[in-house]
């Protein structure tokens, strides 16, 4: 038990910290007695750079325990741009705006996206003062609480080693729309993509982040098409050349009424609210740039951009396209009712509901194709973040040590082992009634999203009162999250008030049990997650004036003027030459 839950009292944590301030030292020590950087060193820079993936306090720095900082500037964007895009927006807004209405979907998913950044602009801050290894199992552990980033540890594991087997199930459901189960059983597909996610994510991080680059940029494509596309029949450009507007709006109205509730204000006022948590999975997802902070070259100079740009994904991808599918698509439409019942695929998307409204023939097929593509980058993105997660708990030694070690390409293959073992539970698809348990286990882990998002900001505000405690003002800080502190305190607090209500309709016309045991039960397993260590190795919280906000901090400082340096070397070096590196700079360089 030693072994697993590292003891947390007072004499054993100063020793812990004091071995990697020596360790530290002993790093940033090597870094700032190299001579003056040199053109060689300069012009190699992926040769500096995996010299700098070495540098990480802990077993994270030991040799066969180390991740590769392999993840370039574009990758880091445009998994930030694309990585949460997914079948919550493509198909989960069907339940939304059946439910609720446009004015509902519109309201909530504007509220919840800005939820989201305040969110991640937290998450940020951390990230780019110094990044870990250990993710938010890290972050949580050193500024706030070691049984706070134990339950944030495995809360999020638990999340996603059942969703990478959901999506696996989701991709065989999207194959059925061409082949039926009868002719290809589904564990056939089930085993296609397991085998090519396990093979990507085997290959190491530079080429996983190669793949989710165009992956993501084909997922932006597809949503910016279906957003224009939106825009066009909204303006009376389809086939019948119909100007919608905000038609629906009005008839049959924006808010709709929840079924079963006599009073209409009361029901439109109840549909409301559960839309709440439609939105908040359709964001699901989004930190994921906080798990690749630790694969991340020069993390204080990505990290910023991507968090810049998830505001923007949010703004257009999200909002946007929920206020013209809301222009397109009234909440009564016969089809869209229908859509909510069914499995998923093309015919289940509301986007193809407001198609099909336009009598296009042939576009499902395309879309079919599209969402194949977003459950299959979902796919692979969960597997990533579940093997990095428990990688990240193992480093912080709330995790078997050997779950730590890594191949030659930096990854943890071992924690790859677990999480495709977890995979297999896919296979349950291929029974009906297994099917059916299988949904229920993944209502029960569904919550855990929402209180990753709740740890982080209780970390985050730990975070700055250390920083106030200590002296350390927050201008220094390489990135600093717009209205703070009041942004966390009040971000917070709406996300424990959707956890608490996020299946009270259970309530509602008869006691749903099975519902209210598997949509709440997430929420004392993270208290058994935090009480059980806690009392197991006599962790206390962590005094404000006592975090360590130092060790660790000089290797990345020295890590980003060696950056620096190499970057305006090469600008001197190239001059003003109007060359395809400058045309790239000048078209792409704003995003990247």
């Amino acid at each position: 038990m030693k072994n697993f839950f590292n003891s947390s009292d007072s004499e054993k944590h100063e020793e812990k910290v004091n071995d990697e301030k020596v360790q530290s030292i002993s790093y940033s020590q090597s870094i700032l007695s190299l001579p003056d950087l040199d053109p060689t060193l300069s012009r190699h820079a992926s040769e500096y750079e995996a010299d700098l993936s070495k540098i990480q306090p802990g077993v994270a720095g030991e040799k066969g325990h180390q991740l590769k900082r392999d993840l370039k500037a574009r990758h880091i964007s445009m998994i930030a741009l694309g990585g949460s895009l997914g079948t919550g927006l493509l198909i989960g807004t069907a339940n939304s705006l059946a439910t609720a209405g446009p004015g509902s979907v519109f309201i909530t998913y504007s509220f919840v996206g800005l939820m989201v950044f305040f969110v991640m602009s937290a998450l940020g801050e951390m990230a780019t003062y110094i990044p870990l290894a250990g993710g938010f199992t890290g972050y949580s552990d050193r500024y706030a609480h070691p049984a706070l980033g134990f339950a944030v540890g495995y809360s999020y594991l638990a999340k996603y080693l059942i969703v990478t087997p959901n999506q696996l199930v989701a991709g065989s459901l999207v194959m059925q729309y061409w082949v039926s189960p009868e002719k290809v059983n589904p564990g056939v597909w089930i085993t296609i993509f397991l085998v090519s996610v396990v093979l990507i994510n085997l290959f190491g991080v530079k080429f996983f982040g190669e793949l989710e680059f165009w992956l993501s940029s084909l997922k932006v494509i597809t949503v910016l098409g279906l957003i224009i596309m939106l825009f066009v029949f909204m303006l009376g450009g389809g086939p019948d050349h119909e100007r919608l507007g905000f038609r629906y709006w009005t008839n049959p109205g924006a808010f709709a009424p929840w079924k079963g509730i006599a009073s209409i204000p009361k029901a439109k006022f109840i549909a409301f609210v559960s839309s709440f948590v439609y939105a908040v999975f359709a964001y699901s997802g989004t930190e994921l740039v906080g798990v690749v902070v630790a694969e991340a070259s020069r993390p204080r100079r990505n990290v910023p951009r991507a968090i810049k740009l998830t505001f923007y994904r949010i703004c257009v991808f999200y909002i946007l396209s929920v206020l013209l599918l809301g222009c397109c698509v009234a909440y009564n439409d016969a089809e869209l009712v229908a859509a909510r019942a069914k499995s998923t695929s093309s015919s289940a998307s509301p986007f193809v509901v407001a198609i099909n409204a336009q009598g296009i023939s042939g576009l499902p097929h395309l879309m079919n194709a599209c969402i194949l593509i977003f459950v299959f980058s979902a796919c692979n993105s969960d597997l990533y973040i579940a093997t990095r997660t428990l990688y990240g708990l193992s480093v912080q030694r709330k995790a078997p040590k050997i779950l730590s070690r890594t191949n030659k390409t930096g990854v943890p293959y071992l924690s790859l082992a677990v999480a495709f073992c977890f995979s297999c539970l896919a296979y349950m698809a291929c029974s009906s009634g297994s099917a059916s348990i299988f949904g229920y286990f993944v209502n029960v882990v569904s919550i855990m999203g929402l209180l990753t998002w709740i740890s982080l900001l209780i970390t985050h505000i730990c975070f700055m009162n250390a920083m106030k405690a200590q002296g350390i003002p927050r201008k220094s800080l390489p990135y600093r999250a717009p209205f703070q502190p009041y942004a966390s305190w009040i971000t917070l607090f709406f996300c424990i008030l959707v956890a608490l209500i996020k299946n009270f309709t259970v309530f509602l016309n008869g006691f749903n049990y099975k519902d209210f045991i598997t949509g709440y039960i997430g929420i004392p397993y993270y208290f058994i997650c935090f009480f059980g260590y806690k009392f197991i190795t006599g962790a206390k919280r962590h005094k404000s004036a006592e975090v360590d906000l130092l060790t660790h901090k000089d290797v990345i400082d020295a890590e980003e003027e060696e950056y620096a340096f190499a970057e305006a070397e090469l600008k001197a070096e190239r001059g003003n030459k109007k060359d395809a590196q400058w045309l790239y700079d000048r078209i792409f360089g704003w995003i990247f």
